[in-house]
């Protein structure tokens, strides 16, 4: 079945795919920015990335605004001839962005990945899994109880989920990734 759902996904020039993505941005549109979901709709993304449809585990759907930052011009003293107004990006990826929001909203659970089910010319979706930490179910399950460690605590804050990596760098190696281990910070923000 996953398989299906995975293929369908890959094909989204497809009309049928068009389709359904319009009429659930329609409904998308008129939620909440960050709104809880019973089911994945991505299941075979949502399981590869660790969900799993037991007690503890939450997903969120959160909507992020696309756009640059927005910059205001120079008011006085000297100044660029463009001002560095436009085509100002953050150093973080949207979907970082998006589960440090949801991280923000619900305190007591952790983030431990997230995807993206869809985009339009305003907005950005992305679907967050999030774990309870304090949760029996996690704490007795090996696979998981990893992040009821100490040192998972509030680990989207601190660039150790999978966008969180990918905004930092670490997904590079070699030549020109010098100043970005082991980390930003050690190396006084040289890497970005």
């Amino acid at each position: 079945m996953y398989k299906y759902v995975s293929d369908f996904w890959k094909d989204r020039k497809d009309p049928k795919f068009k389709a359904l993505q319009r009429d659930r941005f329609m409904l998308w549109r008129k939620e909440p920015a960050a709104i809880r979901i019973e089911k994945p709709t991505r299941i075979d993304r949502a399981r590869k990335l660790g969900y799993r449809a037991k007690q503890g585990y939450v997903l969120i759907r959160i909507r992020i605004r696309r756009t640059g930052l927005r910059k205001s011009r120079p008011s006085q003293g000297r100044h660029t001839k463009g001002q560095a107004v436009r085509g100002i990006q953050p150093a973080k990826n949207f979907r970082w962005i998006a589960e440090e929001r949801v991280a923000r909203r619900y305190p007591n659970l952790e983030v431990l990945n997230s995807y993206p089910v869809g985009e339009d010319g305003r907005y950005k979706w992305y679907e967050t899994i999030l774990v309870d930490p304090h949760h029996p179910v996690i704490k007795k399950d090996p696979r998981i109880n990893w992040i009821c460690t100490k040192a998972n605590t509030r680990r989207v804050f601190r660039g150790l989920t999978s966008a969180g990596k990918h905004a930092r760098g670490l997904r590079r190696k070699g030549t020109g990734t010098e100043n970005i281990r082991p980390s930003l910070r050690a190396n006084k923000r040289n890497g970005k």
